[in-house]
């Protein structure tokens, strides 16, 4: 079983690891897009998530053998798309991309080696960020290298479609350097409220 059968879609530190639960499979790849974050950006859809929340938007992705194999020819496609001056960055969705960090470790440590803080990086996480903080190393070093992250699990009675950037009113978009700066989960602040 994929998850902590005491506390369903809650685990227990370090239980979903990488390592153990990852394929390094891909359920999309969407270049040029308005949605998943602010601007234009490149959004990487990771297989394989075992949160599975009722009503999630994604469900295939929450399958670990998924789509296709990560591949260096589509990292090296997501680099050329990012370089054009009008796109704002790069989004990492899924499925997890916290259960996924061998594909999103990669893509973002280069990402910042071709254009440093010039595109910003952003992430959805079914994880709450007070749950990351107790986590594998690779996943706070997945924090380490993040603009913006949307955390906590979609859920479907706190569900709201006029909400910016998020499904449910518990998820919360956090502004990850001054979060890391301050010690404290600091909102961003182009929220709109």
């Amino acid at each position: 079983m994929l998850h902590n059968t005491r506390y369903p879609n809650n685990p227990t530190p370090k239980e979903w690891l990488a390592k153990n639960l990852s394929q390094k499979f891909i359920a999309d790849y969407k270049p040029f897009n308005f949605v998943d974050g602010e601007g234009v950006r490149c959004s990487l859809y990771v297989s394989g998530c075992p949160f599975h929340c009722p009503g999630c938007y994604n469900v295939a992705a929450q399958n670990f053998g998924y789509g296709k194999p990560y591949t260096q020819e589509l990292e090296d496609r997501i680099i050329t798309d990012l370089d054009h001056d009008y796109v704002q960055g790069l989004t990492l969705l899924g499925g997890e991309p916290f259960i996924n960090t061998q594909v999103c470790l990669q893509l973002c440590k280069r990402v910042r080696k071709e254009f440093g803080h010039d595109k910003d990086i952003w992430s959805w996480t079914g994880y709450k960020w007070e749950e990351l903080q107790k986590e594998s190393d690779d996943k706070l070093e997945l924090i380490s290298l993040l603009d913006i992250l949307v955390d906590g699990r979609f859920l479907k009675d706190k569900m709201d479609l006029t909400l910016q950037f998020r499904g449910s009113s518990n998820q919360r978009i956090i502004d990850v350097p001054e979060t890391l700066k301050t010690g404290k989960v600091v909102i961003w602040s182009k929220l709109v409220k």
